[in-house]
This record gives structure tokens, C-alpha cells and sequence, in this order.
């Protein structure tokens, strides 16, 4: 089974409507969104929500007031500084301790030395995932909640999801819509998988991501290639990407140009694909079979 994560490092490349174009091209394979914080694959895939699981990210810590007795031992070993404590003038000891959510790492080293046992720690919900029926196949994405954290712990939950769905159905593709940047949720994605497709862009901001997003994917030796999004509009900087990817031994796979047509096929709710037979659309359709090539390559 063959994993590809199409990620960009920096927002705004194409990357997502690369992956709603190779979507439509390739066969046998499932769909996922790893771009957990903002996922937007299922806006131009037409989905059908099949399926809703909550996602526990985590643990949370919450004071009962009824139990403690304000010694402040909490607080004291806290290392977030989650714990606070405000004055309050029905209290005796003038005090009342209460924890801020936002703050709270669940650790639970204050349940720990709680010893009033006053400190509940319950799972949280962190966000959903789906699964969905699209014209292209099934789709594995996800929703997480606001200022929620363990985007990475949810990224390996849809990953594993789409592994189930593969082996289960006899698919020998998975193909991966990644988050952007360098962080936990991009190296969630890429790990441990096939191939990685780096979609960048003439741009200064594009080329120095994609120089980053390369030492990541060296790091962990994976086998990688790089698509040029909109070549054209910048020729100086192509040909300084090209030249930077022939020194790290880095193949560029596709020249896609620029097209107005694509944004024409994601107001109406299709692939470029399907839409258009040239311009974006043959490049992106050369993509495709430069990545064949490439998969059959490594094996």
C-alpha cells in the first residue's frame, strides 16, 4: 500500500487543489484531510458525511469546590500556571482556586498531589472525525475544536482510519492531503509514509518553506519530489527552485501553470480535471504520471 502526502509548508500554494485534482485522476485509493485545523478537502469533493466519532484529545483538570481547601499545593506544582487563585469574601481563607482551561496541559500532576482528593480529571472532546462518500471515494477528515490542542494525536487517528478502510476494501493507495508548515501535524503526517509530493511556488516566503519541509523529509528518509504551482509568474525564482532541488538530488515532477480556470472549477464544485483539458489540467495530468513512474521507482 502506497501512502502520499502532498504538503507545501507554506499556505496557499495549490496544495489542496492538487489533491482534489490527483483525486480525480488516480483509482482504488482513500481520501484524507490531515489539515485537522483547518480542513478544507471535503469543500470541493462534494462529501457526504457517513459517519461522526468524537475525538478525545486529552485530559482536563477541574477544582471541586465543595472538597478543597485552598491549601495552594496545586498551584504551587503547576508548571503551566493553569492554576489560579483569586480572592473571594464569602471564603474563609479569602481565597478560591479554579483552573483556566486554556491553560491546562492535562498533565494531571495536580490530581496527583491533590490531598483533599479535591481535582477531577475527566477526558475532553476535542473535536470529530468523519468519514464520507465523495465522487473520488472515501474521505477521512476531521474537525478540531477551537484553541484545542493534540492536532498530531488526531492526524494518527485519521491515518489509521484510512489504513482500516484500505485494508478492508482492498485499496492500494491512500492519498493525503497535508497541513502546512513544519510542526507537529506535518510530521504526524509524514511519518513513516511512501512518498512525499512538496507543492511550492515562485515566491521568496514559498521557497524558504519548501528548503525546510526538504530537511524534514531528509531527517526521516523519505523518498520525496517537488510540483511547482504556477511557474510562470515568477521565472527568476522557478529557475532558483529548480536549481536548489537539483543540488539536494530532488526531482521536479511537475510545472504547473498558471490557470484562471481553476478557481472557475472550485467555484463549481469540480476538479480542474474535469473542467478543463489543458493549461493546469494536462500539467497536473503529467503530474500524475511523473508520480507513477516515482512510486513504481521505490517500490
Amino acid at each position: 500500500m502506497m501512502e502520499l502526502v502532498v504538503i507545501s509548508g507554506k499556505g496557499g500554494t495549490g496544495k489542496t487543489s492538487m489533491v482534489g485534482s490527483l483525486a480525480s485522476l488516480s483509482r482504488d485509493k482513500v481520501l484524507v484531510d490531515c489539515d485537522v485545523d483547518a480542513a478544507d478537502l471535503h469543500l470541493i469533493l462534494q462529501n457526504n458525511v457517513q459517519k461522526t466519532t468524537e475525538f478525545i484529545g486529552g485530559k482536563q483538570a477541574n477544582i471541586d469546590e465543595d472538597k478543597c481547601t485552598n491549601c495552594g499545593i496545586c498551584q504551587d506544582y503547576c508548571r503551566f500556571d493553569a492554576i489560579k487563585n483569586e480572592s473571594q469574601i464569602d471564603n474563609e481563607d479569602g481565597e478560591r482556586y479554579w483552573i483556566d482551561k486554556h491553560a491546562c496541559d492535562g498533565c494531571g500532576v495536580c490530581v496527583r498531589h491533590c490531598p483533599e482528593d479535591a481535582i477531577d480529571f475527566k477526558e475532553v472532546v476535542s473535536g470529530e472525525w468523519y468519514i464520507s462518500d465523495t465522487p473520488y471515494g472515501s474521505l477521512v477528515h476531521a474537525r478540531l475544536g477551537i484553541a484545542q490542542a493534540n492536532s498530531g494525536k488526531l492526524v494518527s487517528e485519521l491515518r489509521q482510519q484510512a489504513k482500516q478502510l484500505a485494508d478492508q476494501r482492498g485499496l492500494d493507495l491512500i492519498l493525503i492531503d497535508g497541513p502546512p508548515g513544519i510542526g507537529c501535524p506535518v510530521i504526524a503526517s509524514i511519518t513513516g509514509v511512501g512518498y512525499v509530493l512538496i507543492v511550492t511556488e515562485p515566491s521568496m516566503s514559498a521557497l524558504h518553506d519548501m528548503e525546510r519541509l526538504l530537511k524534514l523529509t531528509v531527517h526521516f528518509r523519505i523518498p520525496t519530489g517537488i510540483c511547482i504551482n504556477k511557474y510562470d509568474i515568477n521565472l527568476d525564482l522557478t529557475a532558483r527552485i529548480e536549481d536548489f532541488a537539483q543540488k539536494q538530488k530532488v526531482k521536479i515532477l511537475g510545472r504547473i501553470p498558471f490557470d484562471p480556470t481553476v478557481t472557475k472549477a472550485q467555484m463549481a464544485g469540480t476538479s480542474i480535471i474535469e473542467h478543463n483539458t489543458n493549461g493546469a489540467s494536462k500539467s497536473i495530468k503529467s503530474l500524475w504520471s511523473n508520480l507513477n513512474e516515482e512510486f513504481k521507482e521505490k517500490g
